[in-house]
């Protein structure tokens, strides 16, 4: 099946979305002022084994920008609304830098509706707290030469038109300068099998990504080597191997568990 595109009307904002694929429902949240053109290199492999769903947050993309600042919890609640209106059911979420603060957001908020979780250049706290170059916050403006992709991403989808571009940037980048704010108690309510995933050069720096591995319950973690924050473009068939088998299979009971010895030792053989 091919991909599709159309709106949905939700509470707060008329959301674009694109669907292709069969089997159980997975979503592809993109990163912070992207698109779904970012997932070109993910979208053929997953739409083979899963019934893929792309929206477009507020703000991205085809989705329109709405009055007020940008939060991931409203984000969050677009996101819940549109697996209640269009997936109809529980989902398999898989989000790549803003896109994965706001799938843990779901996973948190609404664990009904969270099958198996995917995270990818995640953090659980603002920028300056979590990023290895927290200076770069301080370059993001609407104007700068390094936020070429994002404005001609902008400029080609939005239905804001691209003098809007500027207020959209800004309002990102004070997003990420004061958010998110996600306690390690709420991760740890986290129930959805979870895998952490990070470049070994990633914006989100190690020590950040392994207390999001450690705060979330039987979390598994995967480090690709020789990547930074574009890891699913610049390793796709790596990266890709790595989501698909987690999401197709159970974890392996390993011989000398200690993080989750635990767990093994309350339900048996765990990995």
């Amino acid at each position: 099946m091919g991909a599709t595109g159309t709106y949905v009307q939700l509470p707060e904002v008329r959301t674009w979305y694109e669907s292709e694929g069969a089997g159980d429902p997975l979503l592809l949240l993109h990163g912070g002022l992207c698109t779904n053109d970012t997932w070109g290199a993910q979208r053929a492999a997953f739409a083979e084994r899963f019934r893929l769903f792309l929206p477009e947050r507020r703000g991205h993309g085809h989705t329109p920008d709405v009055d007020g600042p940008l939060s991931y919890r409203a984000m969050a609640d677009d996101t819940i609304a549109f697996i209640e209106s269009v997936v109809g059911g529980p989902a398999h979420l898989v989000g790549w830098s803003d896109g994965g603060i706001v799938a843990l957001l779901v996973a948190v908020a609404r664990p009904d509706l969270t099958r198996k979780l995917v995270v990818m250049g995640a953090n659980f706290l603002p920028g300056p707290q979590s990023s290895a170059a927290p200076e770069m916050l301080d370059h993001m403006r609407p104007d700068a030469p390094d936020m070429a992709m994002f404005r001609d991403l902008y400029a080609a989808a939005s239905p804001d038109g691209a003098g809007h571009w500027p207020i959209v940037a800004e309002k990102v980048a004070d997003m990420i300068r004061t958010q998110p704010t996600i306690s390690t108690d709420d991760l740890g309510r986290i129930t959805a099998p979870t895998l952490v995933v990070v470049g070994d050069d990633d914006l989100v720096t190690l020590e950040h990504t392994i207390a999001l591995y450690r705060a979330v319950p039987d979390a598994e973690l995967a480090v690709v080597p020789g990547t930074s924050h574009a890891l699913p473009m610049e390793k796709p068939e790596q990266v890709n191997r790595l989501v698909l088998d987690y999401l197709a299979h159970d974890p392996v009971p390993t011989f000398f568990p200690v993080r989750r010895a635990r767990s093994t030792a309350a339900g048996g053989a765990r990995s």
